[in-house]
């Protein structure tokens, strides 16, 4: 896809706050046509630019859950050893997001379970020897302040 224009980031900003909106709500608040903008959606889609389109659900009213951020370092640092790990990780629905980090630990995830006792269940399954793991430092989140999945979008040319 090319660069994107002004009426490409008016309408990713709309649906990264909002996707369950109409595709004619949508192109009212971006002042075009409702053919031009599901072409538009259509095309951003086509291209990667919207990954999906999903519901965010809140831990509090499915019964609250425990959120930790484990910082992992592997005992063997190649690629194999990394790739391994993505896999081993990409499999657990308890792992909400992971990231690979630099420099002082390899991966850095973030964690959602029921309570502590599933918490050590989960320890026990990924992050045992036999998954090459060296060290794992966890924090617990006692509150959350603030949460997003929106992602800054650049200025529009011109501006």
């Amino acid at each position: 896809m090319q660069s994107l224009d002004d009426l490409d980031l008016r309408i990713l900003a709309l649906l990264q706050h909002d996707a369950s909106q109409s595709n004619q709500t949508l192109s009212e608040r971006v002042f075009t046509s409702a053919a031009t903008t599901l072409r538009r959606v259509r095309a951003l889609e086509k291209a990667g630019v919207i990954e999906r389109t999903v519901a965010i659900l809140s831990p509090e009213k499915l019964g609250g859950s425990l959120t930790a951020f484990a910082e992992i370092t592997l005992d063997v640092q190649n690629a194999e050893a990394f790739d391994a790990f993505d896999v081993l990780i990409a499999a657990e629905s308890a792992v909400t997001q992971a990231y690979r980090t630099a420099p002082s630990v390899d991966f850095t995830l973030v964690l959602t379970v029921r309570d502590m006792m599933a918490y050590h269940a989960l320890v026990q399954r990924l992050f045992t020897a036999a998954n090459n793991v060296r060290n794992v430092r966890s924090r617990f989140v006692t509150q959350r302040s603030k949460f997003s999945v929106t992602q800054p979008l650049p200025a529009p040319r011109g501006a």
